[in-house]
């Protein structure tokens, strides 16, 4: 059996990382991060113009543009617009696309098939929504939003444009991906799931978003591991390089370890969405539970390699950190996905 990446898969990575690293360093990334746009929207162009946003990709291609995205952690909503616009429209709109679903009671992406409170009405042909929903990753800076409501005969999926609601921002730690509140209040709509069809919709942006996050996590956890191990090798204490004492060398061994076990569950699951794999729940959630974890780890142990400087503001360790620590906690924790494969274990 052959596991290996194509020609054309590899090409693909090649040339992601070294765009990515030519026009991300960061630097870049802090000052992006901190201001108040929070991301280039130049970047959306380029990637069109890279082939990045290409429908005919398939997933395996976007898991490989993912991890490399989260190697230099690429601020701006092409993941959004990839993982959770895609799947709902069948393919990739022109412009930044979010999903906005969930609410106070139905905060993960299953439960708001069954229990939204946002409300689609139609009068005179037309649809208008009206209601609040929270966390919507990147939606200040899109164009425009699906928004998950419930209308006669079931849940539905309606496009809004972002200027047609309020958005609030919402105080988060991990400012290189954004989230804000949705306040609709008779917001025009326009259909795009019939209501009563938005289950299987949902169900196919929960895969993809955790698959493409689990890779994101794959990413952050070789840039932890290529920094700590690089200053491990360079730093000097006590007339011997750091990297040669235990404490430190073990520390690094168990992050590597971690990384081999995550890059394989977490490509795993791309090719179990692509595929339509009997078993791509199990797969996804397994690869979000170890390259969540993983990418966590990586993060804390390079602050332990570094010492000092990894707790500062002026390192980019931090925000690394904060980026692994939203994909963790994306669509639940470890606990409840752990939980969730031993119902589907056990029963």
């Amino acid at each position: 059996m052959d596991f290996a990446f194509s020609e054309e898969q590899e090409m693909l990575r090649a040339a992601a990382r070294s765009w990515l690293k030519a026009h991300y360093p960061a630097d870049r990334v802090a000052s992006l991060a901190d201001g108040e746009q929070g991301w280039d929207p130049q970047s959306w162009r380029e990637f069109g113009t890279l082939g990045w946003l290409d429908p005919e990709l398939g997933v395996l291609e976007y898991a490989v543009l993912a991890e490399e995205a989260g190697y230099v952690l690429y601020p701006g909503p092409w993941w959004s617009t990839v993982a959770l616009a895609g799947p709902v429209l069948g393919g990739l709109p022109d412009e930044p696309t979010t999903l906005a679903w969930a609410e106070a009671g139905a905060p993960d992406l299953r439960s708001a098939a069954s229990s939204s409170a946002t409300s689609a009405t139609r009068a005179a042909g037309a649809w208008t929504l009206s209601g609040t929903k929270q966390r919507v990753p990147d939606l200040a800076i899109a164009s425009s939003v699906l928004v998950v409501a419930a209308a006669d005969g079931g849940t539905g999926i309606w496009r809004v444009a972002v200027s047609g609601g309020d958005v609030i921002p919402v105080s988060t730690v991990d400012r290189t991906r954004r989230l804000a509140e949705l306040r609709l209040d008779s917001a025009a709509a326009e259909p795009i799931l019939a209501p009563g069809s938005a289950g299987d919709a949902l169900i196919a942006v929960r895969r993809r978003s955790l698959a493409l996050l689990a890779c994101e996590a794959v990413g952050i956890t070789q840039w932890a591991l290529d920094m700590s191990s690089a200053h491990a090798k360079e730093r000097v204490q006590f007339g011997r390089q750091i990297g040669s004492y235990q404490g430190i060398s073990h520390r690094v061994a168990d992050v590597y370890t971690a990384l081999q076990l995550a890059r394989s569950l977490a490509y795993r699951a791309a090719w179990a969405v692509d595929a339509d794999a009997a078993d791509v729940d199990e797969a996804v959630t397994v690869a979000a539970v170890s390259a969540g974890e993983g990418a966590v780890l990586a993060c804390e142990s390079a602050m332990q390699v570094l010492g000092g400087i990894g707790f500062t503001w002026d390192h980019p360790l931090h925000r690394f950190y904060k980026r692994a620590q939203w994909i963790a906690a994306f669509d639940g924790t470890s606990r409840t996905h752990r939980a969730e494969l031993a119902t589907a274990l056990l029963g």
